[in-house]
């Protein structure tokens, strides 16, 4: 397990490699120079050129992007445009705001997601399955930044009970960019919960474990719940991916500073640097997140984990001369 635990660890660096020749070439051709747009119109060629050496984007397309890789593997992201700081320094002070929030979301996500699967699988259709799949359904519908507009209206400027933007000086701050991503993630979540324990109830050893008297629950908890969680996991997975892109849109209608609204605000100043360096650190996120998916998938099935030891599963192993598929 842990050979490919490192061996997926390894496969981040061309990922990321991979990203940032993406991220750079799409901006280096996209128009508006961030010289001209720091420095104004009316500056003369030579303080273009001077900031240009400054922040490290004179020379030809190679010449930056040898400059760039050279800097990932220096763990340097360049300096920001606007703010002439290390963008690093940024993003490492405006991630732990983003990742509290998102964690929050994905909480509240798997509370509601898994207890409500539940109950729709266990009253299949009667009322009370159709009131919780009309709700995922119209959670999945609506977008995340009419969610939080919404939420605006109505408990800050109608009811005037939670604070409409800002972050850090009080808990309920919180409330509303938790919610307005979690209740996205829940409605997914319910409805792959409701479906895989629809399959796993109407499996034999469902049928045996009440034979032998065990209680309701310890069946619905104990054997039905944990043999339908590899489907759920895998989902709760795709949804740390949507929660990082979900707060892009939230930050910003909150007023929060986060990676999310620095993102938006430095595409805006055409910070270039900023840029990259963000969506670098979405991507590192996102790879480190599934491969921890990966190692739950152990623990909730052995199964799992055999396959990962196995020498027949491991990355870079080629078949042998004369080997046989195994059936």
């Amino acid at each position: 397990m842990l050979k490919y635990i490192i061996k997926r660890i390894l496969w981040i660096i061309p990922i990321l490699i991979g990203v940032t020749i993406v991220v750079f070439t799409i901006l280096y051709f996209s128009p508006g120079d961030p010289a001209y747009l720091a420095l104004g119109d009316n500056a003369t060629p030579e303080a273009v050129e001077a900031y240009r050496i400054e922040m490290g984007i004179n020379g030809t397309y190679w010449e930056r992007l040898g400059r760039t890789l050279l800097g990932l593997f220096q763990g340097d992201l360049g300096i920001s445009y606007r703010s002439r700081t290390p963008v690093l320094n940024e993003l490492l002070v405006r991630f732990s705001v983003t990742f509290n929030i998102s964690a929050w979301s994905i909480v509240l996500g798997i509370i509601l997601g898994i207890f409500f699967g539940i109950v729709a699988a266990l009253k299949q259709n009667t009322i009370l399955d159709s009131l919780c799949t009309g709700c995922a359904l119209f959670g999945i519908s609506m977008p995340m930044f009419w969610q939080g507009l919404m939420l605006i209206l109505i408990f800050s400027v109608g009811l005037g009970w939670l604070p409409a933007s800002g972050y850090g000086n009080s808990w309920t701050q919180m409330i509303m960019p938790v919610v307005a991503l979690g209740v996205n993630s829940s409605a997914t979540i319910m409805r792959t919960t409701r479906s895989s324990m629809l399959e796993v109830m109407r499996q034999d050893y469902i049928r045996t474990a009440k034979a032998k008297g065990q209680t309701y629950w310890m069946v619905i908890l104990s054997h039905a719940l944990k043999n339908a969680m590899i489907p759920i996991v895998t989902v709760i997975g795709l949804q740390l991916g949507v929660l990082l892109a979900g707060s892009i849109v939230t930050e910003v209608i909150f007023s929060i500073n986060g990676v999310g609204k620095y993102l938006v605000d430095s595409m805006n100043a055409r910070d270039y640097a900023a840029v990259q360096g963000c969506v670098l650190l979405i991507a590192f996120v996102s790879a480190i997140l599934n491969l921890l998916v990966e190692i739950i998938y152990t623990f909730i099935d052995p199964r799992m984990k055999t396959m990962y030891e196995s020498s027949k599963s491991g990355f870079f192993r080629f078949k042998k001369r004369g080997e046989k598929k195994a059936a």
